[in-house]
């Protein structure tokens, strides 16, 4: 007997450990396996493609709603109610299918109408072709009914109530199942149970649509600095690795295409506002967009994968303060002055090295020039200041408010 156990919620992820686990109990020849499913719902894609692998084993698949004070919500009442054998611990409850849209709101009208038609249809067949209750199935979806073990075992909703599996066991031995007619061989059968693996964890981890969020803007600050900054490696290393993470869950993900380019526009006004004086306001328009960019992004998915709208606060407030700072920094090297070449020794103190009477030799900026005054003579030792660059590079100097010792 193969135990599977998800704790989690359906995505894609889940989806594959969850079949991974199926087929390997059909290849290694295992009498049955069983789910231990404890979920708040989630992608329809991911429990469509759960469903299928159920309906085609070829070995009887048990979903059991356990341990006690689990749920089997939204998409795991489907789950549950496509397996050869539903049972469910004591304490526990299955249903609340009725889809929802961004935030748990309602569908509008028109879309409501056709998905809910759909679902519901959907569920009732799963139901009844087990020889369960198709009117309750439609119910959780049309009405988000949602039913305790005890109630779903009186309902025909689920076939076993039983407090833990090796009750469960030997109580649906000798089970015949529907439609597929397979006989349930479970009564002492050896346990093996299966976590899901490290690698699938991590990935599990990294399709939280507020990970891919982070990820996604730490891409791009970081490429972006390694733009305006050649040769550091390090934020360009960091942010491409990031930005390639960061798409590996929006190909994971149903994305809005709305909230992705609302999210592209706000990193534009980001970077135009370094470009273009408009005295914050691309920087306040990139944060507003990002903000709302980021609460559509993933509004097709469902509310359980919703970007919170701290992160997205947090995530936009730090880039327009990051913008703010690199602007402030752009105006000001724009308002000093030239310091470049022959500017650069402009109004330098120096110091004299042979007597300037009116030629001489000075010592300034690390360099010894030759240097030519009205202002003479000026002795070795005293400072002087550059007041400007003559011909043939000879700098033309005058004395310095406070004299200096000449250097040991």
């Amino acid at each position: 007997m193969l135990v599977i156990e998800l704790a989690n919620d359906i995505n894609p992820v889940t989806a594959d450990y969850v079949i991974d686990g199926i087929e390997r109990a059909e290849d290694e020849g295992y009498d049955a396996v069983v789910l231990e499913l404890d979920t708040p719902g989630g992608l329809d894609t991911a429990m469509r493609d759960i469903i299928k692998k159920e309906l085609e084993a070829e070995v009887p698949v048990v979903v059991y709603v356990a341990p006690q004070g689990s749920r089997a919500a939204s998409a795991g009442a489907f789950i549950t109610l496509a397996a050869d054998v539903a049972a469910m611990a004591p304490n526990t409850n299955i249903g609340s299918s009725t889809p929802v849209a961004v935030g748990g709101g309602e569908i509008p009208s028109d879309l409501r109408r056709k998905v809910i038609n759909d679902a519901a249809a959907y569920a009732r067949e799963l139901a009844e072709t087990h020889g369960r209750n198709g009117d309750w199935a439609e119910d959780a979806v049309r009405e988000a009914s949602n039913l305790g073990a005890q109630e779903a075992l009186e309902e025909n909703v689920v076939d076993v109530v039983a407090p833990d599996l090796t009750a469960l066991l030997d109580e649906i031995d000798g089970m015949e199942t529907q439609p597929k007619g397979l006989v349930m061989n479970t009564a002492g059968a050896d346990v093996e149970r299966v976590e899901m693996s490290l690698w699938k964890r991590i990935l599990d981890t990294l399709i939280d649509p507020n990970i891919i969020v982070l990820l996604m803007s730490l891409g791009v600050l970081g490429i972006t600095i390694e733009i305006l900054n050649p040769g550091l490696i390090f934020p360009g290393t960091v942010g491409a690795i990031s930005l390639i993470i960061g798409l590996f869950g929006l190909q994971v993900l149903p994305v809005s295409w709305a909230g992705l380019l609302l999210m592209i526009l706000a990193l534009a006004f980001f970077v135009a506002e370094a470009f273009v004086v408009s005295h914050g306001a691309l920087a306040l328009a990139g944060a507003v967009s990002f903000v709302v960019g980021s609460l559509l992004l993933f509004d097709p998915a469902g509310d359980e994968y919703q970007v919170s709208i701290w992160v997205a606060l947090a995530v936009a407030g730090t880039m327009a303060l990051i913008t703010g700072v690199a602007v402030a920094k752009v105006v000001q090297a724009r308002r000093a002055p030239t310091k470049t070449g022959r500017e650069e020794l402009l109004d330098e103190i120096g110091i004299v090295r042979k007597r300037v009477d009116p030629d001489g030799a000075v010592f300034v900026h690390g360099e010894l020039w030759r240097a030519h005054t009205e202002d003479g003579p000026l002795e070795a030792g005293e400072r002087v200041r550059v007041d400007s660059i003559g011909e043939d590079f000879v700098l033309e100097v005058s004395r310095a408010e406070e004299p200096a010792a000449v250097p040991a």
